[in-house]
């Protein structure tokens, strides 16, 4: 007689394999693998990972993590953002700009919210909004100088000074 076994996958399967998903990927997130090269206007509708080669435009209205072997040669625009490899070009994060370890951003950035991982690179400006990123057109941003925040130091009396003459009175 032949027996068999089925078994069966509930709704919270970690993947329809039933192996856990190395990644940690959501179903609809947009990848541009590793191997890949694109070049062009991307435009995401959720999260999206670029672990290969862009040059070009990013837009993206979920979280986008730019892998630790990629390249990319692009303006971007997202939500949440995290640069884990190379990128070249302005970045726009309405809610938060990630640089980690292993991430180099050369180029400016206007964000929300800023994290930058011990290691992580930055060369450009960077200006933090964390009332919210201004409407004001990127181009119109990049012309505004950036504020600084002037603070008065007032003298401190030199106390070592005073211990001295009051003890030279005594001696």
């Amino acid at each position: 007689m032949l027996e068999s076994a089925v078994e069966t996958v509930g709704a919270g399967a970690p993947s329809a394999n039933g192996d856990p998903d190395p990644l940690g990927l959501e179903p609809k997130a947009t990848v541009l693998a590793k191997e890949d090269m694109l070049s062009g206007k991307l435009a995401l509708k959720g999260p999206g990972q670029v672990l290969g080669s862009f040059s070009g435009q990013i837009e993206c209205d979920g979280d986008l993590l730019i892998g630790p072997d990629a390249h990319v040669e692009a303006d971007i625009r997202g939500h949440r953002i995290t640069v884990s490899g190379l990128v070249r070009g302005n970045v726009i994060a309405s809610n938060r700009l990630k640089i980690t370890s292993s991430g180099r951003l050369e180029g400016d950035a206007t964000v929300q919210a800023l994290v930058v991982q011990e290691g992580g690179v930055h060369y450009g400006v960077i200006r933090v909004h964390p009332e919210g990123i201004p409407d004001t057109p990127p181009e119109r941003m990049a012309q505004i100088p950036a504020q600084s925040t002037v603070v008065t130091l007032r003298p401190t009396p030199n106390a070592v000074g005073k211990v001295r003459k009051f003890w030279g009175e005594f001696f």
